[in-house]
């Protein structure tokens, strides 16, 4: 990460925290950021269409100078040849810089920033709707239009400090990531909705990856993508990342459009990108092809409530197990519509809490299904209190289709992770031990084994991982004889102390002004 980049991404939160709360104010700030993505990539953009690709960029007030060159003499050649590259066109006077540059001298005005958004929303349905959670005449901003440009004003001086293309541009992700961590760590359950963290992101990114690495083009979905950070991570596993193809889908509207920012600005294209603002569980989508993908990575609201409805029977991805999920706990639902739109060839990671696991009823019949078709590969127990607005432990279940055997990888990671002041951490070597555990699929005491489908069977299809991994440390014996004697050591020392004390006391007596300091230290004895 850029030096400076956290304290300057702080510094803009800080301007809005005191107006509003987290979840309000990461609205303004990630579309700030994303505009001025935008808005520097294109001064970047047309300058190496002048002098060629460049190692080294110069100002950006050159860039500048240098657009407005070109603009003056050619606005639409311009505008043409950077919409072909770009895929849109931001017009001078609304680019992020020269709304910093009016910011300075006290020229700036929230209608003209407004009016870039508009005009950026109109340049395509990737772009369309997706400043619309920034209120610009919002109260909270301040309680008349002045100070409402004021406000903005100064978030925008501090995000404009920032260098969005150091590290070869690493940083975006790096910035977007960092503002969703502020946002989750104290938006408290709903951060649940969009952010899953790093660690775990890795841990099932690299699992679903095992096997598939050279596939190109490699296509991943995420049913419940919340911010699309879960499928980006993908990338990092494969040797061809520049052939992701994304497929997504998010119930709610506001965290749909975080999603479409994140990937824009992890430089995936629009047609590799495929996403839809729906209810996964009420209607079953993609539908069209593709619909099965070689990796599939969810992170659903834990035990939520969904309808139920008969009709869901008759539903083909429901249908085959005989049973619904009940309506206050909706986590089956969501892994079998994953497991649906999973290749043969694939791998799919799910987070669920334990309960799936042994909870019984439609549950059961479920779990049992899924067991006896060997679809269940492995069962990871992860640590509690890892993820943002809630200390339950979790479970990452790794499903596959047409395995050769029916047995079951069971690793206990529960009891190995970082304590830090708010949050339990998964560090680099936790992450490696989990996933070298699962490519060697051998017994480690007191932390993996693998049942075989008898035993699964002989447990009645009940997954709890202490059933399978034993982690019971025994207490160190008791020597009942040394601490007898200890006793008698201690009880012997406290009678030579009194003694003591007592002669000392015998010893102040023969002094008259002593009387209250002996009472006091009779009372005390």
């Amino acid at each position: 990460m850029a030096i400076g980049l956290e304290q300057q991404l702080w510094a803009s939160a800080d301007i809005l925290r005191g107006k509003m709360d987290a979840s309000e104010y990461k609205n303004y700030l990630l579309g700030l950021i994303f505009y001025k993505y935008l808005s520097d990539s294109q001064l970047r953009e047309v300058y190496e269409q002048e002098n060629g690709k460049a190692a080294l960029f110069p100002s950006r007030s050159e860039q500048y100078n240098g657009l407005m060159e070109w603009y003056t003499e050619e606005p639409e050649e311009l505008e043409e040849i950077i919409r072909l590259q770009t895929g849109y066109f931001i017009k001078p006077e609304q680019l992020f810089y020269t709304y910093r540059q009016k910011a300075d001298s006290y020229e700036f005005n929230l209608t003209d920033l407004q009016e870039g958004f508009n005009e950026l929303e109109r340049q395509g349905e990737e772009f369309n709707g997706l400043f619309a959670d920034i209120d610009l005449n919002s109260t909270k901003l301040g309680s008349n239009a002045q100070q409402r440009n004021v406000t903005i004003t100064e978030v925008l001086r501090a995000l404009d400090e920032i260098d969005l293309f150091e590290h070869d541009g690493d940083v975006i992700g790096d910035a977007y990531e960092y503002l969703i961590g502020q946002f989750a760590s104290s938006a408290g359950k709903k951060a649940g909705e969009f952010y899953t963290p790093q660690a775990v992101s890795h841990i099932m990114s690299e699992i679903t990856s095992i096997s598939q690495e050279n596939r190109a083009p490699f296509h991943i979905y995420d049913p419940t993508m919340g911010s699309g950070s879960l499928m980006l991570n993908i990338r990092r596993y494969l040797m061809n990342p520049n052939q992701v193809h994304y497929h997504g889908q998010e119930l709610n509207t506001t965290t749909f459009n975080l999603a479409r920012m994140n990937l824009i600005l992890h430089g995936v294209d629009k047609a590799r990108m495929n996403l839809n603002n729906g209810d996964t569980l009420d209607a079953d989508w993609p539908t069209e092809e593709p619909h099965q993908f070689d990796s599939v990575v969810m992170n659903p609201p834990y035990s939520a409530k969904w309808s139920a409805a008969d009709k869901f029977l008759s539903d083909q991805r429901f249908e085959r197990f005989g049973k619904l999920a009940p309506k206050s706990k909706a986590d089956f639902s969501f892994l079998l519509h994953g497991f649906y739109h999973l290749k043969d060839t694939g791998t799919m990671g799910i987070v669920l809490p334990h309960g799936v696991l042994f909870r019984g009823a439609a549950e059961g019949t479920i779990r049992q299904a899924l067991l006896e078709m060997g679809a269940i590969d492995a069962v990871i127990g992860l640590p509690a209190n890892i993820f943002y607005g809630t200390s339950i432990p979790t479970t990452v279940i790794i499903l596959k289709k047409n395995r050769s055997n029916r047995d079951v990888l069971f690793i206990d990671a529960s009891n190995e992770f970082t304590k830090q002041k708010n949050q339990n951490l998964l560090s680099q070597k936790h992450i490696e031990k989990i996933i070298a555990t699962y490519k060697g699929r051998q017994a480690i005491e007191k932390y993996a084994y693998v049942a075989n489908f008898e035993e699964l069977a002989a447990n009645d299809f009940n997954l709890n991982i202490p059933r399978y991994v034993d982690t019971f440390e025994e207490e160190e014996a008791i020597d009942l004889v040394d601490n007898s004697q200890s006793l008698t050591s201690i009880n012997q020392e406290i009678n030579d102390s009194e003694k003591v004390m007592l002669s000392l006391i015998a010893h102040l007596e023969t002094s008259d002004g002593n009387k209250e300091i002996i009472e006091a230290i009779k009372n005390t004895l």
